[in-house]
């Protein structure tokens, strides 16, 4: 019996790489051509056409002016303090950028909440209007400049400097404490 050979694939790779070469080309000079976009042609109206009845109401036909001027000398700057004056305490002499916490009484203050943490202890402090302050240690609070001290698990201590009698300047600790829970 003869065997025989079987024929080489190289014919069916020499075709395949001719379709390749085919569609290379036909794709590569597809993209050289360059595209001619036709005029923009208007429709344009003939010289001899009677003037329109009725005056042209589109909105294509009117003139737009781009040129807009802001004006804000008339409004409010939304960054200023409505009431500077409601800051400054009664018969006080201090300056005016006095924060809301430094304008009462440090015996009205409330401690609502203490927060200890890792790195620093926090404070919320309620004021004698219901407002709540979240304050930390080195903030001033109260009419007397007093300087948040130290604040512990289970109050907050206040360094208030005051003048007595005599005109000299002294310096006390004031302890507000977190009431107990009932």
């Amino acid at each position: 019996m003869i065997k025989l050979k079987p024929k080489p694939k190289r014919k069916n790779n020499y075709c395949l790489f001719l379709c390749f070469l085919f569609c290379g080309l036909l794709l590569w000079g597809g993209c050289n051509k360059e595209e001619k976009k036709p005029p923009h042609s208007h429709p344009k109206t003939p010289k001899n056409t009677p003037p329109p009845v009725q005056k042209q109401l589109s909105s294509a036909a009117i003139s737009v002016n781009t040129s807009y001027s802001l004006d804000f000398s008339m409004r409010k700057d939304p960054f200023k303090s409505l009431a500077p004056s409601a800051l400054k305490p009664a018969g006080s002499g201090r300056s005016a950028d006095l924060l809301p916490i430094q304008s009462y009484e440090l015996s009205k203050f409330k401690v609502a909440g203490i927060i200890v943490g890792l790195k620093e202890n926090k404070a919320l402090v309620i004021d004698p209007s219901g407002k709540g302050y979240v304050v930390k240690q080195g903030m001033l609070i109260g009419d007397s400049e007093g300087q948040i001290t130290r604040i512990t698990a289970t109050a907050i201590e206040v360094l208030e400097k005051y003048k007595d009698d005599n005109g000299r300047m002294k310096s006390r600790t004031v302890k507000l404490t977190l009431p107990k829970k009932r």
